[in-house]
């Protein structure tokens, strides 16, 4: 009997608290392996809280989460699995870019030294550059280095490309797009630039006032938001979902199971 790939990410009646506020609430969630996650939703509504509990990062008050079928971060294996680049894509200023690869490369069995070397030389970054030095572009692009050559099964990005440039923005999502087909890696990725998500990603979560709202293959939420709104088809454009989405203009009575 051949067993089933565990999911990428499952939470079930997931939540974080902070004192009287609940940064996430009731969330349950099943995110496949294997597809370039779009994570969306208006600040505060829990996005980054849920990148954190799946990358070990925070404890949930409430409910459970499972990370390629484990606890997250429960040990030094599950760690190497998951690649993690937050929103400031934060890099150390005073140490090099060769620094930065020896560090990854200590603290992280799974290491390709090959493939970030590589990387570096197609960045055109000088090895013996401090990191405070670089560009913005670079020091993202540094940050994801050091995520995809740990070689995980799980890559997590908290809105990476939020201060980058329009041509920066472009060449780190086209990394993220090579690099997840090349490796067959679960990718999510959060941001509200919805255009940048509709040219990568395959599967979209929304989330608003820290509760899921809708979550599914992008291509099925399309054709159904399209059949149910009366609009024409072909399906209309991601942006024009997910706005819908957040507006609470989708009918009382429907749920996100119905656009799964």
């Amino acid at each position: 009997m051949i067993e089933a790939t565990p999911a990428a990410i499952q939470a079930c009646g997931l939540g974080k608290r902070y004192g009287r506020r609940w940064a996430l609430s009731d969330c349950t969630l099943t995110i496949p392996a294997g597809h370039v996650v779009g994570l969306v939703g208006p600040n505060g509504a829990g996005k980054t809280t849920l990148l954190g509990l799946a990358a070990g990062l925070l404890a949930p008050t409430a409910g459970t989460i499972s990370v390629l079928g484990a606890r997250p971060a429960a040990d030094a294996g599950q760690l190497g699995r998951v690649g993690f680049v937050a929103q400031n894509t934060p890099v150390y200023p005073g140490l090099s870019v060769a620094g930065h690869l020896g560090m990854g490369s200590a603290l992280n069995p799974r290491w390709d030294a090959a493939a970030a070397r590589r990387r570096v030389e197609q960045l055109g970054l000088d090895p013996r550059q401090r990191a405070g030095r670089l560009s913005g572009g670079q020091r993202a692009q540094l940050a994801l280095t050091l995520a995809i050559a740990k070689r995980p099964d799980l890559l997590i990005l908290d809105e990476p490309v939020a201060s980058l440039d329009p041509l920066a923005r472009r060449e780190f999502l086209s990394t993220v797009a090579d690099i997840s087909a090349a490796h067959e890696m679960t990718v999510v990725l959060s941001s509200h630039l919805v255009a940048d998500l509709e040219r990568i990603c395959d599967y979209l979560i929304v989330l608003v006032a820290s509760r899921l709202r809708l979550a599914g293959p992008i291509g099925t939420l399309l054709a159904a938001h399209s059949q149910l709104s009366g609009a024409p088809q072909p399906a209309g454009s991601l942006d024009d979902l997910v706005v819908t989405c957040i507006s609470g203009a989708l009918p009382d009575d429907r749920g996100p199971e119905e656009l799964r």
